[in-house]
């Protein structure tokens, strides 16, 4: 068999005792048991990932971390002598993290990965190799369609429905091509149940949505009604059933939904009573509310990001952002970074990184402080700093990092105190007599004698 979109194919051989999916039955992991709540197998209650992204609160976590985490820059790096990982490029694997295939740009093609590990709990990639061996397109797969697989030895292979995107082909209605793990990246959510099998946060917070789905349509129907409940119609005496169901349809078709409003007459002593809500079964808003805190939960969101009716907790953003990506971003980009470096085999020393420096972008005060900070403690060199906050070039003389004159190394320290700088002077020594030369001696004998005479002239006075 030809791998799709390759010049490599696969001699394919029968293995003993054949290859089973992860659960060993015959249908994969899909047929078994995972209720959204205790007895919905029994009440026939299906919860779809396809119903439950109609809930606001789903389609706003799901669409919140694939779309934060595809702005991220995706970058190539290269592990420098100091153990320090810098941006780099190489014509062997640039392209493809540039422009992974023919139709997606790199900004989707992170939001399909992430979205299909959200909703399903697996994305699988397919590589599309050179005749080098580098990969130089990846394509992310329909989940529905692709089935892990384990040989009785523990080799893994993949089982691939049609799709066209990435040029899979049906071979037959029974047969599907078989690809080995090496030429598929496999990214899943926490493996409850098997190493291969991730489980969606929609498998957790399932009921909740359909909870929320389910008072969002009455609500709909409540005010299709012009937000007036339904009433009693009442007749004085006996009236049998086919009479009452006669009566019960034309009211109906007659003043009820669009019709309301219209003239109404009674006839027979009839006597319409319209029931009415009280305000606790009116609060819809608080229900609905209620029905979106485990669903951001489940997935990990800060719910004040997807509600904008509640106050973050923090004077400004940075903090917020700090908690949502700590908790809820960081083990998303981690695996991706790590899957992604496995699937291209990155020799050493390069590896994959996505900046979050795209995602934390501080106020301008923030910024400057923290700049200013930078700079000062000798951390980072001014043009780092204004690359790094503000996203400006270097400048003359803004390559180096600064520190006051007045700073000292440790080691200098270390040196001065073991030369003992605070100890007790020793007492000076007395002065050593000199030797006087005989030109010395001439000039202090003139300079007495011109003292002398000055003293009888009266020019100077003893002292």
């Amino acid at each position: 068999m030809r791998i799709p979109f390759t010049d490599y194919e696969l001699t394919a051989r029968r293995i003993p005792g054949g290859m089973r999916p992860p659960t060993g039955g015959s249908g994969g992991w899909y047929p078994v048991v995972r209720e959204s709540f205790p007895g919905a197998w029994q009440q026939n209650v299906e919860v779809t990932s396809s119903d439950v992204l109609n809930y606001w609160a789903v389609f706003a976590c799901t669409t919140l971390i694939a779309e934060d985490i595809g702005k991220l820059s995706l970058r190539l790096v290269e592990e420098d002598d100091d153990g320090i990982w810098q941006p780099t490029t190489s014509p062997a694997f640039s392209p493809v993290l540039r422009r992974p295939n023919r139709y997606q740009t790199i900004c989707k093609f992170v939001e399909q990965w992430i979205s299909s590990k959200l909703v399903h709990g697996n994305t699988y990639v397919l590589k599309q190799r050179d005749q080098r061996g580098v990969v130089t397109a990846l394509y992310v797969l329909d989940p529905t369609r692709v089935l892990p697989l384990v040989t009785p030895e523990g080799d893994v292979y993949y089982r691939l429905g049609a799709y066209d995107l990435a040029g899979i082909t049906q071979v037959n209605l029974t047969e599907n091509p078989v690809v080995p793990a090496s030429e598929i990246i496999h990214d899943l959510m926490v493996p409850l149940y098997h190493p291969l099998i991730g489980v969606s946060p929609i498998y957790a917070c399932g009921s909740a949505a359909l909870q929320g789905l389910k008072i969002q349509d009455n609500s709909t129907q409540f005010f299709a009604n012009y937000s007036r409940p339904g009433g009693i119609l009442t007749v004085p005496g006996a009236i049998n059933p086919d009479e009452a169901e006669r009566l019960k349809t034309d009211f109906e078709s007659k003043y009820a939904g669009s019709n309301f409003g219209r003239l109404l007459l009674l006839t027979y002593n009839m006597k319409y009573d319209a029931t009415t809500v009280n305000a606790v079964d009116a609060q819809l808003i608080e229900q609905l509310k209620w029905t979106a805190e485990p669903i951001c939960g489940c997935f990990h969101v800060p719910s004040f990001l997807i509600d904008s009716t509640k106050t973050p907790p923090y004077a400004n953003s940075e903090p917020a952002l700090q908690q949502y990506y700590s908790q809820c971003l960081q083990t998303h980009i981690v695996n991706f970074e790590t899957a992604l470096e496995d699937g291209l085999d990155l020799p050493d020393p390069y590896g994959i990184e996505l900046d979050i420096d795209d995602l934390i972008w501080m106020d301008t005060a923030t910024r400057t402080k923290a700049a200013h900070e930078s700079i000062a403690a000798g951390a980072l060199s001014p043009d780092e700093a204004r690359a790094k906050y503000f996203g400006l070039g270097p400048v003359d003389g803004g390559d180096t990092p600064y520190l006051q004159q007045q700073y000292f190394s440790l080691a200098a320290l270390a040196e001065r105190d073991q030369a003992q700088p605070f100890a007790t002077p020793a007492p000076a020594l007395p002065a050593t007599p000199t030797s006087v030369t005989s030109d010395q001696l001439k000039r202090w004998d003139v300079r007495r004698a011109m003292r002398a005479k000055a003293l009888d002239a009266g020019v100077l006075h003893a002292a």
